[in-house]
């Protein structure tokens, strides 16, 4: 069996709005960026392993309510995933390919030899491809990648005449 193909997905301007001021927000009420569950369940559904990495716990004291905030807003958007990472070295993570914004931890990953997909912001301009104007891109991107490492009979498709979000309550109800 093929060794999993490992997403790893910031969540801060990602998967949700970055926060104004991170050390007074809430992570469990951010607005969530439009298409990402859908399209993370859609590549999870297809066999890519989801890892969530963030860096909420860089404000002392607060690293419990940030724990639990974000287990609690990754539940409510819906967003699947196998492996949740708080730690600001991502490099360490140990993923295939990542989805991040910020120009520093892209730095840094590339630094270190790994694959970032640039999540469009308007901070980031001057980060170079591969880059993704939203959700559907990524998507795009994240499957080209996983195909080229698992071939195509690496990849699960949903099978013909069944509901691939039947019990998935995407979005807002």
């Amino acid at each position: 069996m093929a060794e999993p193909f490992i997403l790893g997905v910031d969540l801060d301007g990602v998967c949700a709005e970055r926060p104004v001021d991170p050390e007074t927000t809430s992570f469990r009420h951010l607005p969530i960026i439009d298409g990402a569950p859908e399209s993370l369940w859609r590549l999870s559904d297809a066999g890519v392993w989801i890892r969530i990495v963030s860096n909420r716990l860089h404000v002392n004291g607060g690293h419990q309510a940030a724990v639990v905030d974000t287990v609690a807003w990754l539940d409510e958007a819906r967003i699947p995933y196998r492996d949740l990472c708080f730690l600001g070295a991502k490099p360490q993570v140990e993923a295939d390919l990542y989805v991040d914004d910020a120009p520093e931890n892209i730095a840094a990953l590339r630094k270190a030899g790994n694959e970032v997909v640039v999540f469009d912001q308007p901070y980031n301009q001057d980060q170079r491809a591969p880059r993704a104007n939203g959700w559907s891109e990524v998507e795009e991107i994240v499957m080209e990648r996983f195909t080229e490492r698992q071939g195509v009979h690496g990849v699960q498709t949903q099978l013909p005449g069944v509901d691939g979000t039947l019990g998935r309550r995407l979005g807002s109800d």
